[in-house]
């Protein structure tokens, strides 16, 4: 593999969900299986090596114990071993009492397992020694020394580091383990191998003991009777070489990757801030807003911006910015009697509607629901659960969301009934977001249903109001500054009353524009859940091309088991 070729595929498959650290996995799982670099005939074969590091060593040759554990056939000139073979010492550090806060001064420090657990050596992970206590020179931390914890959690345990930098005042806690490699392996490619290879984690994680899967152990025996899969030394340099060659490369796409999503990200913040304020020219206002909603889906990248979009669509629905205003549309009869009780100091309404407290617009008074809880009778009632209102994205009371009860009798069936058209409001929930948020019942289900008493129930006037207009603009930002300003919290809980509800204060548009601002809001929310179909579909495809263009940039076609090993779902 070379950066041309990577580079060539790279922008078709760098928007791939974590497309760069999974790349850079695979590209280390390849380096342990002879896949990165070309073997060269030579080389002093892996073989003869082992001679050399018995001899140096004076000890007999010792190979993996079960050559069949390793999932995929060596290279030509590579051998097995284990670490065993390639450490000349081994020691571990030890547990002095330590320091709960850290004090001024030149004391020691004891590592913890997060100073080797990462990429990187870091020695400001330790705790303070206590005052007087005496190094131990087996535990004190030199440059150059390659450590291993035997303790983290299920992911991170057996991780190692090269430290690469001189130390001040450091040692080794007992959770970490000194391997003194032996001068004829490359210490980098030994831990690229124990770091990761999918093998080796799955060695690992095979043998490690421990209930809570947050501290999980090995024994050093463990460490060092892990298989190796062992190149000529000099290949051994060529890989760290192409893996470091590699590595830098993947930097730069990331960091490439990066400016580019923050450029869309400003471009996108910055033209929903533009949507989200009022505009002085209200028909210029209303250009700009049509011109932007139609390019923002080709800046939209994830469900986080078409979140965002689809409440910037509801705060241009709340305001009058999506559809032109009609004079014919208003109705002075259904509207004079409501102007007594319009607040007319709200600015970001258009001129012709009312703002309004949600009593004036009401049918009959709200209710709440049963209070009886469901008890799942096998010939009881349909009871809407409290979730039903708050389940859907959009607004629809979620049908599906039901128990049984039983002894609902003609007389509270009727009382507690939800009918096409009614909006039920959660009056209490531990998030705030959901509290007050109107929801309709459509009946898609065709089942009859009573509610709960942690639902309000809203019948709003027809001459007045369409419930699916009042369903979407509940979710508005204006509406629900007000709202959640009537909200009051109890023990983690937040809750609203029926009676607080109705005072809350709603933009009421003629009821022509009503109809007007659903059948566009819908739109752009049908716009919003293609946009979240084609993303998740996007992702898959470049997750299959990444599979695709990886296998193919780093060595060919891999056999069906090698792909298992080294892709990383």
């Amino acid at each position: 593999m070379n950066a041309e070729q990577l580079l060539a595929h790279f922008e078709r498959i760098s928007e791939a969900p974590d497309a760069i650290s999974r790349l850079r996995r695979f590209v280390l799982d390849l380096a342990v299986r002879g896949k990165l670099v070309d073997q060269d005939p030579e080389d002093e074969s892996a073989e003869e090596l082992l001679i050399c590091i018995a001899k140096h060593n004076k000890a007999s040759l010792s190979t993996a114990s079960d050559k069949s554990s390793l999932p995929f056939e060596l290279p030509t000139g590579w051998t097995h071993t284990t670490f065993r073979t390639l450490v000349e010492s081994s020691g571990s550090g030890w547990s002095p009492k330590t320091l709960d806060t850290p004090r001024e001064g030149n004391e020691w420090g004891i590592l913890k397992v997060s100073a080797v657990s990462w990429d990187k050596f870091r020695p400001e992970a330790n705790k303070q020694v206590l005052p007087g206590t005496q190094p131990r020179p087996q535990a004190v931390v030199r440059k150059g020394d390659f450590l291993i914890s035997r303790a983290n959690t299920a992911e991170l345990v057996a991780r190692a580091v090269i430290v690469d930098l001189e130390p001040v005042n450091l040692m080794m806690s007992d959770k970490i383990v000194r391997l003194e490699l032996v001068e004829l392996c490359e210490p980098k490619y030994v831990l690229i191998n124990n770091n990761y290879s999918s093998f080796s984690r799955s060695y690992y994680a095979d043998r490690a003991t421990g209930v809570s899967p947050s501290m999980k152990n090995v024994t050093r025996d463990v460490i060092l009777d892990l298989p190796i899969p062992l190149p000529p030394l000099a290949e051994q340099h060529r890989i760290v070489a192409k893996v470091d060659e590699l590595m830098a490369l993947c930097d730069q796409l990331e960091s490439a990757r990066q400016e580019r999503q923050q450029g869309r990200e400003r471009l996108m913040t910055a033209t929903l801030q533009r949507l989200n304020q009022p505009a002085e020219d209200p028909s210029s206002f209303r250009q700009d807003a049509s011109f932007a909603l139609q390019v923002l889906p080709s800046l939209t990248a994830s469900t986080a911006q078409i979140k965002q979009l689809r409440q910037t669509i509801l705060n241009l629905a709340v305001r009058g910015k999506l559809v032109e205003q009609d004079p014919e549309d208003e109705d002075k009869t259904a509207l004079a009697r409501l102007i007594e009780f319009a607040d007319e100091s709200c600015s970001l309404i258009p001129e012709s509607w009312l703002y309004v407290p949600l009593t004036c617009l009401l049918d009959e008074d709200t209710r709440n629901g049963y209070s009886r809880k469901p008890d799942d009778a096998e010939a009881g009632f349909p009871i809407l659960r409290i979730s039903a209102g708050t389940a859907r994205q959009d607004g629809l009371v979620d049908e599906g969301e039901f128990k049984l009860i039983s002894g609902i009798d003609e007389d509270l069936a009727s009382q507690y009934a939800v009918k096409r058209g009614d909006l039920l409001a959660c009056r209490f929930n531990g998030n705030k977001a959901y509290v007050g948020r109107l929801s309709l019942f459509m009946g898609y289900s065709g089942k009859q249903f009573i509610y709960p008493d942690k639902l309000i129930r809203v019948r709003l006037s027809e001459w007045l109001a369409e419930p699916s207009f009042f369903r979407w603009i509940s979710n508005s930002d204006l509406v629900r500054e007000e709202v959640e300003e009537m909200c009051a919290t109890t023990v983690g809980n937040w809750g609203i009353s029926a009676g607080k509800l109705k005072t809350c204060m709603f933009p009421l548009p003629p009821l022509a524009e009503q109809h007007r601002i659903v059948a566009k809001v819908d739109e752009l929310m049908a716009l919003c859940d293609q946009l979240e179909q084609q993303l998740s579909q996007a992702d898959q495809q470049r997750r299959r091309l990444l599979e695709a263009v990886l296998a193919e940039a780093l060595g060919g076609r891999l056999s069906t088991e090698e792909e298992s090993h080294a892709t990383v779902a």
